[in-house]
Parts: C-alpha cells; structure tokens; sequence
C-alpha cells in the first residue's frame, strides 16, 4: 500500500459523513455512493487529491503574490510539459509526474540563479524556459510520440478522475513534503520578502531559503498538473489568494481565506463538471475566476454604498 493509498483509507469514512447532504446525481460519487453496491473508488480518489493538491497550494499562493512570483507557477507548470512529453515518448508513462518534476526543480533552480545573479529578471528567465521547455515537448511529441493524444490532453486541461494510485502516492508525498518545508521556512521567508537587506543583517539565510521555495514551488504545481493541467495551474496557486487578498486584513487572514476560496472553487467546480460532463481543470479555473470577480464586484459595490451613506 502506496502513501497515498494509505492516507486516502482515512479520508474515505469522513467524506462519506458528508453523503446524505451532497447534491446532485454524479457529484454524490465523489463523497462515497454507491454504484452496485459498492462505492467508486475512483472518485473517491480523486476527491482525496483534491483535497490534499488544493490545501497546500492554497497556502503557497499568498507567499507567491506578496513576493510578486504570481506567474512562476504558470512557467513551471509549461516547464513540466517537457518533461511528461518526454516520458511519454520514451515509454515512460507511468513516471510521467517523477520527469517532470525533476524538470520542473531543475528549471525552478535555474530561474532563481540566474535572478539572483542579477543575469536576468525574473520574468525574463520565467518566459525563456516556459516557452523553451514547451516547445520541446510539444517538438518531441509530434516526431516521436504521435502528436496531442486523448492522454497528454488531459494533462494540458487537466482531469481529476484520472489520478491513478500511483499518481496519488506521489501526489500526497509531494504535498506533505512540500507543506513541512513551508513551515519550517515561512518565518524567514516571510522575513526576507518584506525586507531582504534586514533579513541578511539578522543572519537569515536568504538565498538558501528563497531557492528552497522555488524547488518546493515546483514540487506543487507538479502535483497540480494532474487536477487543473498544465494551462490552467495558475487559477488554483494564484487566483484563491488573490481573492483573499480583497478581504484578508492580515497576511495570516490572508491564508485562511485562501483555503476558504480554494475549496470553494473546487467543490464547485467538481459538482458543475459532473453534473454538466465538462472537463474539470476548466471548470474550477473558470469557478475561480468566478469568485473573485464576484468578491471584487461585492467590495467595491460596498465601499461605493459605504461612501453615499456618509453624505
């Protein structure tokens, strides 16, 4: 029994405390209903990534965006397309999440180097190797592997049902992983985003710790790959804490919120891609975006109220 597996064993009987109020004809599946008799361990597998995948990314995407590093999720998720594309075409499907995330940290390492080095920005070195390591997948695929299959497909829009055990156990082990490492960090972290020359004076290792976070940032949207696809990581990593952000007063209001929003939008966006048969990377990019349009539309409404209300 995988690490994943193991996990998922304990997640299964909370989620079904959850069925008797679970809308909907297919949705239900997710939370343990059962289909001739037994439950759908599929979905119930997929609800567990879910769970894990949205959790710790929703605790990443604040520390991106005060670090003004909203788009390096984006260019490392193309980073990984390399790295899945090659693995397919050598027969290694099955190690596809492993290549690119050795593709991924690689790439993540050299952006940081090359940023602190003062030998690119960072927008700069994100854009080379987004579009570099896209293309050399894409490039790899229509010579050797047949070109965009059902298969690659899914990892470029994203679908959650198709999350094997295998691809859970690294899923969970990245996750678990990846959320340690962000608490043992976040302290100086925090600290050196705010201001960098302070932290340096007060002896906090910044260039370690800021290239720590680009490889655990790769590590996540690795893991992300699989749930939301390689076009559309940002809307999970970024979009929920850009939310938060409209209404979080603090940074740590700021991270509970963003968890608040991250799985608003995926339970959504899990219920409508079910019920309606559409893809379910699209839909909770598209129920993110949602939310925060209706979070920015509902604050400034209020403020311009608030501000009649005063005359």
């Amino acid at each position: 029994m995988g690490f994943g597996t193991f996990l998922l064993e304990f997640f299964i009987p909370i989620s079904e405390l959850f069925l008797p109020i679970i809308p909907g004809d297919v949705f239900p599946y997710f939370f343990g209903k059962e289909l001739g008799g037994q439950p759908v361990i599929m979905f119930q597998t997929s609800l567990f990534a879910a769970f894990l995948i949205t959790t710790t990314a929703c605790f990443f995407g604040p520390y991106l965006i005060i670090r003004n590093l909203s788009l390096i999720g984006d260019g490392l998720a193309h980073v990984s397309f390399g790295g899945i594309a090659i693995a397919i075409v050598l027969g290694y499907s099955n190690l596809a999440l492993e290549f690119a995330l050795i593709f991924s940290m690689s790439s993540a390492i050299l952006i940081y180097e090359l940023q602190s080095r003062g030998i690119l920005t960072g927008d700069t070195a994100i854009a080379i190797f987004l579009t570099g390591m896209l293309a050399l997948g894409l490039v790899f695929l229509q010579i050797f592997g047949g070109g965009i299959t059902s298969d690659i497909h899914g990892y470029l829009f994203g679908n959650v049902l198709l999350i094997s055990n295998d691809h859970l156990d690294t899923i969970a082990w990245i996750c678990v992983i990846s959320f340690v490492l962000l608490m043992i960090i976040r302290r100086g972290l925090l600290a050196m985003t705010l201001d960098p020359l302070a932290a340096r004076v007060q002896g906090i290792p910044v260039h370690v710790i800021g290239l720590l976070f680009s490889v655990i940032t790769a590590a996540i949207v690795v893991g992300m790959v699989k749930m939301v696809g390689v076009v559309l990581v940002t809307a999970l990593l970024v979009t929920p804490a850009a939310t938060a952000r409209l209404i979080g007063g603090s940074f740590r209001s700021s991270l509970i919120w963003s968890q608040v929003f991250g799985f608003t939008s995926v339970l959504l966006g899990l219920y409508f891609s079910s019920e309606m048969g559409t893809g379910t990377g699209t839909m909770i990019a598209l129920v993110a975006a949602i939310v925060f349009a209706i979070v920015l539309i509902s604050q400034n409404l209020f403020k311009i109220l608030r501000s009649n209300d005063n005359y």
